[in-house]
């Protein structure tokens, strides 16, 4: 039944959608996408990726104008020294290398591709001894580490290749097309390479290989620890061993479906403006899997080592289901959660590609060859963001990030407050929140950190528990108390009151918004023709200057302080079918807290060792 029905849900994925984003016509559907009077994709030439490694790799140090780090290998090397160690001929990025082997370059994208293979080191060499290897592998994690190098493995290998034979090629109907730019290609991106197994087998010496992270590791650092580790192996009269770095990240399989990327701190990413959709940041837009409304989930909090969050009853069930207490029981079909429902997932697809399309022309660029430099680089990497985002997430299976474990009915006027009570608690599957920092509020690209302090505070002097938001991420403790709440106001470092107290939140419609807390708690009455029902709640003024604190969609944000203090979870508003409502109201958090707590009576916001909890265990 599940298959039968899922398809509604899906999304199709293009067969070769590698191969697809890099046409010119997928760079007009992007220009078509983001309604631009300029499209970004004249930019892009015809020729082949290996033609613009080699294009490229002749005319970068001149068109930078950046010095070449010395110990680097030349582009066309960094990019084909490990090809055929992956599929369909492709390999690794090489950052560095001590081996004595010589690489020769093709001079055209016609050349002969030598291929590299992997092979084991023989079980009778000298570091197979009294694990002599455990000491050698965790003395160059010691080096690494010294040098700050983000080492994903260290692993003892070695690798043969064929050597051409002079004066071979391949033959020119063998070469293979592509319609892409030319920009910096990992090789990964590249088509595939044909082997051509015919010349003369050479092998290496057995190496000491170690991963490291995407471009986190310069080839100067590189040598330099190099030199340690080769000081450390003199030491041992270990001879015949080289020593190579490449770009690798591990795979690690989730269960679930692909794991949530990290929240973005630095302000330059490429992906900083629309990650926050996938991101483990809070404001997850969320949706039950067979419904097509969406909302935003809550704050993070754990049970043990369960991994649990919190959201609003509405966002998930069916308006017409029945408004009864829900508990998940084990066997029972489980009611899952998913990240954007089918239409909001196709908008976001649009985003992506709207991002791609730039509309800044290409005489203004070549003006500065560092910013086209960067333009160039920003776009491949959202083309590769988005193959990986339509490949992974556009089946509504791929979306699952968890399913509901306790969802109260939704009521009014509950004792002992006569708040409002709308509430849904759902499990996460763990491996998919392997980037999971706890609870922290990703504000987007929609105010930089003056702005955003001078919407808080306005003139007043900023008070001290402000925290210093340049990376857009608000770390968020302690939760804001009624009691608080009543209190006559807050001070700046002066002592001076703060005329208006703010507050903001992210949600899935209207992102990042700012507005005005009151200590004057609202009654809200909902006419039924059954009659009236009334609840107390917490309202939200919009800001003076930015208009509207949400919209529909946007039910189930935390709002929070400033300082980053839970205060309410986000309900509803006035006014809904214009425009968006003028008062936005909520639950008070503390109330909120307590409800779960009386459920799950071990439950916590707070993540004091993130590693330790989010250990999956070893794999059977």
């Amino acid at each position: 039944m599940d298959s039968l029905n899922s398809n509604k849900f899906d999304i199709r994925v293009e067969e070769n959608l590698e191969d697809d984003v890099k046409t010119t016509q997928f760079d007009k559907e992007c220009y078509a996408k983001a309604c631009s009077p300029a499209s970004y994709a004249k930019k892009f030439s015809n020729s082949s990726d290996n033609e613009n490694i080699l294009i490229c790799s002749s005319s970068e140090s001149t068109a930078t104008g950046v010095e070449s780090d010395p110990h680097e290998p030349s582009r066309i090397e960094a990019h084909l020294y490990y090809a055929g160690l992956r599929s369909k001929g492709r390999g690794p990025k090489l950052v560095y290398r001590d081996s004595s082997d010589v690489y020769e370059e093709p001079s055209g994208p016609e050349e002969y591709k030598r291929l590299m293979r992997l092979v084991p080191v023989s079980d009778d060499h000298d570091f197979g001894k009294d694990g002599l290897w455990d000491r050698v592998r965790d003395k160059v994690v010691e080096l690494l580490d010294a040098q700050n190098v983000e080492l994903t493995c260290v692993d003892f290998v070695r690798f043969t290749w064929l050597n051409k034979k002079k004066d071979h090629y391949i033959e020119s109907d063998d070469a293979e097309e592509d319609n892409s730019s030319d920009q910096d290609l990992d090789y990964d991106d590249m088509p595939p390479v044909k082997p051509v197994e015919d010349g003369d087998r050479y092998t290496t010496d057995p190496t000491i290989w170690v991963g490291v992270a995407p471009d986190t590791l310069t080839a100067t650092v590189a040598f330099n620890v190099t030199k340690d580790i080769r000081a450390f192996l003199d030491s041992l009269n270990a001879t015949k061993i080289d020593i190579a770095y490449r770009e690798t990240v591990p795979n690690s399989s989730s269960v679930h479906g692909p794991v949530l990327f990290p929240a973005i701190e630095s302000i330059i990413d490429p992906l900083k403006d629309i990650v926050d959709n996938v991101s483990v940041a809070l404001s997850l837009p969320i949706s039950g899997r067979r419904t097509s409304v969406t909302g935003t989930m809550g704050p993070y909090f754990r049970v043990g080592n369960r991994l649990l969050a919190i959201t609003v009853r509405h966002n998930i069930f069916h308006p017409k289901s029945a408004n009864t207490e829900y508990r998940y029981r084990e066997f029972e079909p489980k009611k899952e959660v998913i990240l954007m429902s089918k239409p909001v997932f196709t908008d976001y697809l649009v985003s992506i590609q709207d991002e791609i399309n730039l509309p800044e022309s290409q005489t203004e660029l070549e003006k500065n060859m560092a910013e086209l430099k960067r333009i160039r680089t920003k776009i491949e990497v959202l083309k590769a963001f988005y193959v990986d985002i339509k490949k992974g997430w556009s089946k509504s299976k791929q979306r699952v990030i968890g399913y509901v474990v306790w969802a109260p009915p939704i009521g009014v006027g509950i004792a002992p407050h006569q708040y409002m009570r709308d509430l849904c608690v759902v499990e996460l599957y763990k491996d998919r929140f392997t980037h999971l920092i706890g609870n922290v509020l990703s504000l987007g690209p929609e105010y930089d950190s003056f702005k955003l302090k001078r919407l808080l505070y306005g003139h007043d002097n900023v008070p001290s528990g402000f925290k210093d938001l340049e990376n857009g991420l608000l770390h968020l403790q302690g939760i804001l108390t009624h009691e608080q709440l009543n209190k006559l106001g807050i001070k700046n470092l002066q002592g001076d009151p703060v005329r208006v107290r703010r507050v903001l939140k992210r949600g899935f419609t209207t992102n990042t918004t700012i507005g005005t807390l009151t200590r004057f708690m609202s009654l809200v009455r909902k006419y039924f023709p059954t009659g009236n029902l009334e609840s107390i709640e917490l309202p939200i003024i919009p800001h003076e200057e930015t208009g509207m604190f949400s919209e529909g969609g946007d039910s189930g944000s935390i709002i929070v302080s400033p300082t980053g203090e839970f205060v309410s979870l986000l309900t509803g508003g006035t006014n809904k079918a214009n425009g968006g409502p003028d008062i936005t109201y909520s639950t008070m958090f503390e109330w909120v807290w307590e409800l779960v707590l009386g459920e799950f009576p071990d439950a916590n916001l707070y993540f004091e060792d993130i590693a330790a909890f989010l250990d999956l265990g070893t794999p059977v």
